[in-house]
């Protein structure tokens, strides 16, 4: 993976642009720190960090290619999985290669194909490509949205990054939000409504879009992919085959890198499936796969069961390193460190985020970054599969409204009084939900609950997976860690939109497709152990921790949070007895807490102006 960022401007000349594109350069430097490399042309300014993963000798960028009279130049954070295929496609229409990347391949296939190379691709990835004789930009971003690409447009230019600091690095990018990011920051946060950048005129270019940027034309923006709701025509054990088939094989595809690569393993489902299938592939070649678990110190002392959290997982995690042989790599985290971590979180995702669950991911992805370059971890599972609870509660899947953040009332308490007003009067929550159950594809004379199933999966990859995966590219990236998340697989979201509700929960279980398909993959108590959410620290001192980090920035009059929030909302949180969750299962109230520490911290440093 990389960085990459940039800027067009057909009203301006550039040439003088170039202490702003080093200043974006140096912004992800993070992301990429093997190499780096910027074109600047009298109307583009392109730039790269590299983390060499596929021949590190060969894949320097940007990128050029000539064909006969036309040149394109690329900037490309991603991975091809299918990279052999689209080359010897391209191959066939008389291409030949110079290095083993997938940039090059991308990078012709795009010359040769167009706008419709991306439609060619299996993979993650979000790319830009200059023509120069034609003058005009094209970025695009992978299907279902694993790779981010921002932008900042205004009538003089286009700044492009993978994240927000690259662009607000650029002098002429305000540090402003208006409502629109208010609203973000308190109704929707963590989470964001897709193709929002929060900071005022930021926007993310949405998952399976492109967009062309020329004089003529400006930004025209255009989804390549979306998912089709069609008859599914097989039975349960064909589908169960199919998706091994799909589940196997994407997981196979993962395993290519030219530098150490490892998995997640946390003792659920969907790591231990991705690990099992690394490790017979690992053995097959003479090789030995690396896992990496974490836990909190003195867990075991403080683990409550609950509905969400039933068991813990250090045992299954143990039960599956003897049943995988591999070399395992545990590491624990104390309460010191996790609430530290809160501020470099931030300032790896630009925004506060979720609290505790990013802190002790970007810590944890630091010490797997020791070991190996490249890791595979099970997120998406849930969404495709049907594993929340909100989706096996018949109570909560009624609902009306987001169900992982059914809080919209409580959010809405902490806001001042006159941004409380505006925020009701704009009704964003209410719109963006109905927006999403609009745009879902239903086939007529469905049941009601397969169509709300599809309205829930539609929710879930719209919205709530965006969120984990901006987590896990963030907090991964920040240290320099490739992270693969083959569940993510665009083949399987679309096999999975059309099997019935019936087959996803087989057995009574959530997720029974997913485990009976890969009976044989793992030992029965893990393949049957019910669902654990991704592990939080259940330590009393960490509420003690965040709340004195919370009174520390109040006890200053000018913090920064009281421009949005009411004084007296924090210290009814601080003190209160209520307890509401705020995101998902796993943000309650010391998340809560620690997520308006994170607030205050972030316009603390980006310089965060309200301008309404």
């Amino acid at each position: 993976m990389c960085g990459i960022a940039g800027m067009v401007s057909f009203t301006q000349t550039l040439y003088e642009e170039g202490e702003s594109l080093a200043r974006m350069q140096a912004a992800i430097a993070r992301r990429g720190p093997d190499q780096k490399g910027i074109l600047l042309t009298e109307h583009a300014g392109l730039v790269h960090t590299r983390l060499s993963v596929i021949d590190p000798a060969g894949g320097r960028q940007p990128m050029q290619y000539t064909d006969g009279t036309q040149t394109y130049t690329i900037v490309y954070n991603g991975e091809l999985y299918n990279t052999s295929e689209l080359r010897q496609t391209l191959r066939g229409h008389g291409c030949t290669f110079d290095t083993h990347t997938d940039t090059e391949v991308l990078l012709k296939a795009y010359a040769v194909f167009g706008a419709e190379c991306v439609s060619l691709c299996n993979g993650i990835f979000a790319f830009a490509v200059w023509e120069h004789e034609r003058e005009r930009l094209f970025l695009a971003r992978d299907r279902m949205g694993v790779k981010p690409l921002f932008y900042h447009l205004t009538p003089e230019r286009l700044i492009f990054g993978s994240e927000l600091k690259a662009i607000l690095a650029h002098p002429s990018v305000p540090h402003e939000i208006g409502i629109e990011g208010i609203s973000q920051l308190l109704l929707f946060g963590p989470g964001r409504t897709p193709g929002c950048g929060v900071f005022r005129g930021m926007a993310e270019l949405p998952a399976a879009h492109c967009a062309y940027y020329t004089a003529q034309d400006g930004l025209q923006m255009q989804c390549y992919w979306e998912l089709q709701a069609q008859e599914h025509r097989e039975n349960f054990t064909q589908t169960a085959e199919h998706v091994r088939e799909l589940l196997t094989d994407a997981i196979r595809r993962q395993l290519v890198s030219d530098v150490p690569l490892g998995t997640f393993l946390s003792g659920g489902l969907d790591s231990s499936i991705i690990s099992s299938v690394a490790a017979r592939e690992f053995s097959a070649q003479g090789r030995e796969l690396h896992t990496f678990s974490v836990d909190y110190r003195d867990n075991d002392k403080y683990f409550q069961k609950s509905k969400f959290q039933p068991n813990s997982d250090p045992a299954y995690i143990r039960k599956m390193q003897e049943y995988l042989h591999v070399t395992h790599h545990w590491t624990v985290l104390d309460t010191a460190a996790l609430a530290d971590a809160l501020f470099a979180a931030v300032e790896a995702r630009d925004l506060p985020g979720m609290a505790d669950v990013d802190a002790s991911l970007l810590l944890f992805c630091g010490d797997i970054r020791q070991t190996v370059t490249v890791a595979l971890s099970g997120e998406c599972a849930d969404e495709l599969f049907g594993g929340y609870p909100w989706y096996r509660d018949p109570e909560i899947r009624a609902a009306y409204g987001f169900p992982w953040s059914q809080s919209t009332a409580y959010r809405m308490s902490f806001a001042k009084p006159e941004l409380a007003k505006l925020l009701e009067e704009r009704g964003d929550v209410d719109n963006a939900y109905r927006a999403t159950l609009a745009r879902t594809a239903l086939r007529t004379g469905e049941s009601p609950t397969e169509q709300r199933m599809r309205e829930m999966m539609r929710l879930n990859l719209d919205w709530f997976m965006q969120t984990l995966l901006d987590r896990k590219d963030r907090m991964s990236m920040y240290n320099a860690l490739e992270v693969r998340v083959p569940f993510c697989d665009y083949r399987i979201a679309q096999y999975l939109y059309n099997v019935p509700w019936e087959f996803k929960e087989h057995g009574g279980y959530e997720k029974g497709l997913l485990r009976e398909a890969m009976r044989g993959y793992l030992p029965d108590e893990v393949l049957w152990r019910k669902k654990s959410p991704y592990p939080k620290t259940h330590n009393p001192n960490y509420l003690t921790a965040v709340t004195a980090l919370l009174e520390e920035r109040l006890a200053r009059p000018d913090a920064p949070i009281l421009q949005l929030v009411e004084r007296e909302a924090l210290e009814r949180l601080l003190y209160g007895e209520e307890s509401v969750q705020w995101y998902g299962q796993l943000m309650t109230k010391p998340q809560t807490i620690a997520y308006f520490v994170q607030m205050d911290y972030w316009m603390e440093h980006y310089g965060v102006k309200i301008r309404l």
